[in-house]
C-alpha cells in the first residue's frame, strides 16, 4: 500500500508536522529522507530494508557507496544525499562549538567527534584548536594509523597550535575495535603532548577516545590529565 493511501495521521510527513521529528521511528525518518519507494514497496518498506541490512543507523550512515548500493532502490544519488545530510549535521555541531565555550556544550563536542571519526575503519588522531574563550577555531586530523607516542610528533602539534593562535586544545582519537578504554600508549602520548603544550602556555582541556557506539571516553573525567 502506498503511503498516500495511509490514514493521514499515520503518514510520516504529516506525523512529523503534527508531533515533531522525535515522534517518528527510525524507519519513518528514513522514509522521509528517501521520499519515494520502488515498485511493490513504499518508502517506509524500503527504509525497513535498509535498517535490516545495516542493523543500525550508524552503520547505514557510514556505509561505503558499494555497500549502500547493494540495497534495491539505492544508488549513488541517494548515497550522496545521505552523506550531505551527515555533513550538515557535522557543520551544525561545529558552528555550535565555534559560537560558545565548548565546556558549556560537552554534548556537542562528543556528538561531533562521533560523527567525524567514530566510525572510521582506521585509527585517526585529531585536534580541536580553541581560542581564549574555548570556542572552536578549527579541527585538524593529524595522523592516521596505529597510535603510539612516536606517531604523533609533539613539535608538529605545538607548531599547529601556535599557527592558529590557540589558547587551548582538545585531543581525540578513535578506536575502530569498538572499545573506548585508553591504552598505555594513549596515556603516554597524552602526557607527552600536554607537557609540550604546557611549555607554550596552551592548555589541554581533554583527550577523548571515540567509538562508533557509546559515549566517548574523557581523559579529564577519568582523572588522566
Amino acid at each position: 500500500m502506498a503511503i498516500t493511501d495511509w490514514p493521514e495521521d499515520e503518514r510520516p510527513r504529516e506525523k512529523l508536522l503534527a508531533r515533531g521529528a522525535s515522534a517518528l521511528s527510525d524507519a519513518e525518518l528514513l522514509a522521509l529522507f528517501l521520499r519515494v519507494g520502488i515498485k511493490g514497496k513504499s518508502a517506509v518498506d524500503l527504509a525497513r530494508d535498509l535498517l535490516l541490512q545495516f542493523r543500525t543507523l550508524t552503520r547505514l550512515c557510514n556505509a561505503s557507496p558499494s555497500e549502500f548500493s547493494k540495497v534495491p532502490g539505492m544508488g549513488t544519488a541517494k548515497y550522496a544525499q545521505l552523506q550531505a545530510v551527515m555533513e550538515l549535521a557535522r557543520r551544525a555541531l561545529a558552528e555550535e562549538m565555534s559560537s560558545r565555550d565548548v565546556l558549556d556544550a560537552p554534548a556537542a563536542v562528543r556528538d561531533w567527534l562521533r560523527l567525524r571519526i567514530g566510525s572510521l575503519p582506521h585509527e585517526s588522531f585529531c585536534i580541536l584548536l580553541l581560542d581564549a574563550r574555548n570556542r572552536l577555531i578549527e579541527s585538524v586530523e593529524l595522523f592516521r594509523g596505529t597510535l603510539t607516542q612516536t606517531s604523533v610528533y609533539p613539535r608538529e602539534v605545538v607548531k599547529l597550535a601556535l599557527a592558529h593562535n590557540a589558547a587551548a586544545v582538545i585531543l581525540a582519537h578513535n578506536h575502530p575495535s569498538g572499545t573506548s578504554e585508553p591504552s598505555h600508549a594513549d596515556e603516554l602520548l597524552t602526557r607527552t603532548l600536554k607537557q609540550a603544550l604546557d611549555l607554550v602556555d596552551i592548555r589541554v582541556l581533554d583527550h577523548f577516545v571515540v567509538t562508533a557506539h557509546g559515549r566517548p571516553l574523557s581523559f579529564a573525567e577519568r582523572g588522566l590529565l
